[in-house]
């Protein structure tokens, strides 16, 4: 079988082993078709029956053109952001409960396994958010979000007061329980429960969504993905204020830390079989269309 894919990384939910059945039948199936593959150090300490080379993230990266992610969304997000320098392509097989990424279940996963090795499939481009902590003794710790970067509160129900510039321009100072910044991949996750829109993957924006406001007039802004975003949390709100990637990687602020927020050059390559349809995953996850005897039209 030619293949566009030579070498493949395989990466398992973290400390589950619940995954070990869907792996051992994926990495048999892979070696009968002569891939050649790499298995993410954390996933074969949990799982050493596998019998497969191990390998760091970093090297997964740099020696793999696939990597498939066997678990939830908060897996591939956690692969996405370690591998996204090395623009590898990313496929995920559904674990867990949503699955707005991780899209191929495991009952179908060897026959679109088949027809992705075979070169049939979709390669959708997501962007990602690059985020930096600018401390005021000149430090910039950055760190990369394909959902979301929140800043917010750690304390339950209790606001904090910020201020936000998008280009350099002030926009407005808030005080709520936090903010959140997402692009249209995460806008089905936290900024939906929020109250922000649900934004379609091709869209180039981001949108800012307030958690929580005092004022009810500040709604969810939308900008050009393209803006840099800046976030000042008042001094007196920095001491208890955190702001958060994907909401699995934590940062706690100090007094005068900026939080800048933009669109990274690197993209994610997010594999789907094919006849994918964003829409159907809509229907499917937030239970659109299940009112009974309720039929899809005829286009």
């Amino acid at each position: 079988m030619s293949t566009p894919f030579k070498t493949i990384g395989l990466i398992g939910k973290f400390d589950d082993p619940s995954i070990a059945g869907t792996l051992h039948a994926l990495s048999e199936h892979l070696l009968e078709q002569r891939q050649q593959l790499l298995l993410d150090e954390n996933t074969a300490k949990l799982l050493p029956e596998l019998n497969l080379e191990s390998a760091s993230r970093d090297e997964i990266g740099r020696r793999c053109e696939l990597a498939i992610v066997v678990g939830g969304d908060g897996t591939l997000l956690n692969a996405a952001r370690s591998l996204c320098e090395h623009e590898i392509a990313i496929l995920g097989i559904n674990m867990g409960r949503l699955g707005f990424l991780v899209d191929v279940s495991p009952a179908e996963m060897v026959a679109r396994l088949d027809e992705i090795l075979g070169g049939n499939y979709l390669d959708e481009e997501r962007f990602l958010l690059e985020m930096y902590v600018e401390g005021v003794d000149g430090s910039c710790r950055p760190f990369n979000a394909l959902n979301d970067v929140v800043v917010h509160n750690p304390e339950v129900a209790r606001m904090i007061e910020f201020s936000t510039y998008i280009d350099g321009s002030f926009v407005t100072t808030q005080r709520a329980d936090g903010l959140i910044v997402a692009t249209p991949t995460g806008s089905t996750a936290y900024a939906l429960s929020s109250g922000g829109p649900i934004m379609h993957p091709s869209l180039d924006t981001v949108v800012m969504v307030p958690i929580c406001p005092h004022t009810l007039s500040n709604r969810p802004l939308m900008v050009n993905a393209a803006s840099r975003i800046e976030v000042v949390v008042n001094e007196t709100s920095s001491s208890h204020s955190q702001v958060s990637c994907d909401g699995q990687v934590t940062v706690d602020l100090k007094s005068d830390d900026r939080i800048i927020i933009q669109r990274k050059e690197k993209r994610l390559h997010l594999i789907h079989p094919q006849g994918y349809d964003y829409f159907e995953i809509l229907r499917a996850k937030l239970g659109w269309n299940e009112h009974p005897g309720k039929q899809c039209p005829e286009v």
